[in-house]
């Protein structure tokens, strides 16, 4: 009996050593395991504007004979809005949005959003946030609209994270919809620790 004790107690011990080298070794080769990472919260003012000279947001295609809105069912939109760090356009640019909205849902409730959040201040000058996800429609009063973070470049490299987006202000006589988003990013800008 004491032999068997000892022979399993052996087995059991190569079995956890075998374990914790794949283990180790499996996470040497991953930055994002090994990535104590860096929180950052972020809140940002995207400055819409469908219409007049200074268009951000343009339907680019849609479900034939129907109208290209956002709430049609197959219309693409494509944006490149201005970043602001307030509510007003006259803020502070801090970058650009880029990217397009597909509306998903055939209720017209949902789109799916893939768009880079493109920094051009000092603190974040050159770096990016990627973000990808579908969401509900952003109407004045709807709930914030939740969309993950799904990479980033420069200081936001190996990035991970969320961001709520919610319609802050609508005026439609300027062409005018301003969304609020809060960002939360936890990133490796160094590639992470080894």
């Amino acid at each position: 009996m004491a032999k068997g004790s000892a022979l399993a107690s052996i087995q059991i011990s190569l079995v956890l050593l075998l374990a914790i080298f794949v283990c180790s070794e499996a996470n040497r080769l991953d930055p994002y395991y090994c990535c104590r990472g860096k929180e950052t919260n972020i809140t940002v003012y995207l400055q819409v504007f469908t219409g007049g000279p200074n268009t951000t947001s343009v339907a680019v295609a849609g479900a034939p004979g129907k109208p290209r809105t956002p709430s049609n069912f197959g219309t693409i939109i494509v944006n490149d809005f201005n970043i602001t760090q307030g509510i007003s356009n006259n803020s502070p640019t801090i970058g650009r949005a880029q990217g397009i909205e597909i509306a998903s849902s055939r209720d017209g409730s949902r789109s799916l959003g893939i768009f880079s959040l493109i920094f051009s201040n000092f603190k974040y000058n050159g770096s990016t946030l990627e973000f990808q996800g579908a969401g509900y429609n952003l109407q004045v009063g709807s709930p914030a609209r939740e969309d993950p973070i799904v990479g980033g470049t420069k200081t936001f490299r190996f990035a991970r994270g969320y961001a709520f987006f919610q319609t802050v202000l609508r005026r439609p006589a300027r062409n005018n919809t301003v969304i609020r988003g809060d960002i939360t990013v936890i990133s490796c800008p160094g590639g992470g620790k080894f």
